[in-house]
């Protein structure tokens, strides 16, 4: 805040609990080495996050794979976590696509549409400059669970 900006104060009443994340419900995420601030799920909650999908194939990053071909690999990878949580596909509500070439971005489309068929999540995609170890598209879901 700057120098003329009001602080901003909460009180809270003696019995009143206020909810922060647990270090017990804070799951890191597995595959390649970066796993610093990416979480999987925070809380109790009738909602997955998935971040920071990459295209990995064996704990690497496909970085010399096509753009298409990354793509599968990162929706592969997005099917294969919401099935150890008992989801599928269908029960994704919203993905972000970050994709460092946008000249790409139809290509990568085209095969985004094949593992959406019928009815595809609300999505958003963002260009970027660069994505870790080179990736050329990497994502995040918002997935109900039960």
């Amino acid at each position: 805040m700057g120098k003329n900006s009001p602080t901003r104060t909460r009180s809270v009443r003696e019995s009143e609990t206020i909810s922060r994340v647990s270090t017990a419900t804070r799951k890191q995420r597995d595959g390649a080495k970066y796993i610093g601030a990416f979480g999987r799920k925070t809380g109790d909650s009738d909602l997955l996050f998935v971040e920071g999908q990459l295209p990995e194939s064996n704990g690497e990053v496909q970085n010399h794979a096509s753009p298409a071909e990354q793509m599968s690999l990162c929706l592969d990878g997005l099917e294969t976590e919401l099935t150890e949580h008992g989801s599928a596909l269908t029960d994704v509500l919203q993905v972000t696509l970050y994709v460092s070439d946008m000249d790409s971005y139809r290509e990568m489309n085209d095969t985004y549409e094949t593992y959406f068929p019928t009815e595809s999540p609300a999505r958003t995609t963002v260009g970027v400059c660069s994505l870790l170890e080179g990736a050329s598209v990497t994502l995040d879901a918002v997935v109900a669970i039960e």
